[in-house]
């Protein structure tokens, strides 16, 4: 690696400065003859750990990689504000009996050493580490210290500051209310244990927030009464809405940036009998695309869906209930389009994640942009391929098929219980059967069931029942590796570690397309996709219990006993 390159990764591997950066690399070398710079120069580093690494052993200078952040005092930055912390990059890391350890990505700025000098009345000894690192523990830091609040119920409602809504939730500084501390606390530790969902639910004499996690609702915190309305007015400030408005129900949203993560808040505000129950759905729009092999999707069924997208021409939609990875699945299946020489085009409510190379428009209903409407106008963007992000009315189920029988392949959801059920719904809207039999070419149904967490799962000793809920014998059972959750500190104490998903895939053949036309009922129609070959929901299920993936309990919960 040339000196060149030396000074370019330490400029984005820490907070030095350019011109520190030169003076640093001219310096006499600690340990031998010839510059810092010569001496780094002269070696190959493959990571920015290793370069700033070395540079620290050059200089006499500490080291850290892996940073214990639960083991930092919060005690140690009351006095600090995050702003000068995360302007200077630099944490007050451990407190000892002649000096403060401090963690900072720039060594050389004697400043803000010489200002923690003048706080604690201590020698200041630094301890280097990457900036990002030293962003991060900050983050945690703070984070930790603004959730340990006390002293909540003491606050009179005139303290509260509801002015402007917040961007980047640890721009917040020592003189911002309470009240805008406590929410922010309340969003940021969402992200940090990766919430779906957040409800904040006023009652008669207390209110509670709670966190969707892994698809499962859990009490988190409950705030005094005397803060609902304050509390409620911030998030709506937040979001733009009208706080004077408590009679009807709202919607709007809160971009935010949090520890360098752009998260969408979709906000929904619906009046009560004891105020205004608020529920925030989080996306993080920073994410990349899972590409669908990521998704626990079986073997067989990638083959198949592999098949279907892949088709020049007509429609592939996928179905499931609310939060059940319906977009996730899609945004995979464009993932593995995505050429430049295909022209693809997306209407969406919202646009969740953004894909290079590809035309994504937000469904603004204000204005009449609706599914409908921006599907009509796609015919004259000259497409290859067409996403509609739900199919909700008979308008854009037409639009739909006729893009599909003009030579576009179509990529959409609609809401049923399964795959089959799908055909039934889309006759519902107003379709008719011979345009659904010869347009559609597949559904995809999925669910999402809870993971293990391999850290603490332990074998689970089946009974009677259990074999008979899982359709296999006692050999079956003994030869598999059957687990049940315990809890640890990995998972929260919760026994599971995210969500994986169950599915089954319906091709529509020849004989699917006859009983379409004859409109028969979705019962009907599943027993002939089994009769075909289809595995149901319950048979996908099973397999991940067998494996050790899921619990019996999440197949019970999320399945229903094939017929």
């Amino acid at each position: 690696m040339a000196q060149l390159d030396v000074s370019v990764v330490l400029t984005k591997a820490t907070s030095l400065t350019s011109e520190q950066i030169k003076s640093v690399l001219k310096n006499a070398s600690v340990s031998q003859p010839g510059s810092v710079g010569d001496t780094l120069g002269r070696r190959e580093y493959t990571t920015a750990d290793d370069l700033v690494s070395d540079l620290c052993r050059e200089l006499g200078l500490e080291f850290i990689k892996d940073i214990p952040v639960n083991d930092i005092s919060t005690d140690l930055v009351r006095n600090l504000p995050i702003n000068y912390a995360k302007t200077q990059g630099i944490l007050p890391f451990r407190e000892e009996s002649d000096c403060v350890i401090a963690l900072t990505s720039n060594p050389v700025n004697t400043k803000s050493l010489d200002d923690l000098r003048v706080i604690f009345g201590k020698k200041i000894k630094p301890l280097v580490t990457t900036s990002q690192r030293v962003q991060d523990a900050i983050n945690r830091v703070y984070e930790k210290n603004t959730s340990n609040m006390s002293g909540m119920d003491e606050i009179e409602e005139d303290e509260m500051d509801l002015e402007d809504p917040i961007i980047d939730l640890l721009e917040a500084g020592e003189d911002d209310a309470p009240v805008i501390k406590l929410v922010n606390s309340l969003l940021f530790r969402a992200v940090k244990e990766k919430a779906s969902d957040i409800h904040i639910e006023p009652y008669e004499k207390d209110m509670v927030v709670r966190y969707r996690i892994d698809g499962i609702l859990f009490d988190i915190f409950k705030p005094p009464k005397k803060l609902q309305n304050a509390i409620t007015s911030r998030i709506k400030v937040m979001a733009n809405l009208n706080i004077a408005e408590k009679r009807l129900p709202q919607d709007g949203r809160i971009p935010l940036k949090v520890g360098g993560k752009d998260i969408d808040i979709r906000l929904s505000s619906v009046p009560t009998t004891f105020g205004e129950r608020l529920v925030m759905r989080l996306q993080d729009k920073s994410s990349q695309v899972r590409e669908l092999a990521q998704s626990g999707f079986s073997e067989e069924t990638l083959r198949v869906l592999d098949d279907l997208i892949y088709r020049s021409y007509g429609i592939l939609i996928v179905t499931g209930p609310t939060g059940s990875g319906k977009s996730t699945t899609l945004y995979g299946a464009l993932g593995k389009l995505n050429k430049p020489d295909i022209n693809i085009l997306t209407v969406e409510d919202p646009v969740e994640q953004r894909i290079h190379g590809v035309g994504q428009v937000q469904v603004n209903a204000k204005i009449g942009l609706t599914f409908a409407a921006g599907l009509r106008s796609f015919l004259r963007q000259d497409p290859d391929i067409i996403m509609v992000g739900e199919i909700r009315d008979l308008e854009t189920a037409e639009l739909a098929i006729n893009s599909s029988l003009t030579g576009h392949l179509v990529l959409s959801t609609i809401h049923a219980n399964d795959a089959a059920g799908a055909f039934p719904r889309m006759m519902d809207i107003g379709c008719e059967p011979f345009l659904i039999a010869t347009s559609i070419l597949g559904i995809l149904a999925q669910r999402l069931v809870r993971v293990l967490c391999p850290h603490c799962k332990v074998p689970h000793a089946v009974s009677d029942f259990d074999l008979q809920t899982l359709g296999v014998t006692r050999e079956q059972a003994n030869s598999a590796n059957i687990c049940k959750p315990k809890g640890c500190d990995q998972c929260g104490q919760k026994g599971y570690i995210g969500r994986t998903v169950i599915a089954e895939i319906l091709p529509v053949t020849d004989d699917i397309r006859s009983l379409i036309m004859q409109r028969k009922d979705g019962s009907t129609i599943k027993k002939q996709a089994v009769a075909n070959g289809m595995k149901t929901f319950r048979d996908h299920g099973v397999q991940k219990v067998l494996a050790g993936i899921t619990t019996i309990e999440e197949l019970v919960s999320n399945t229903q006993m094939d017929i």
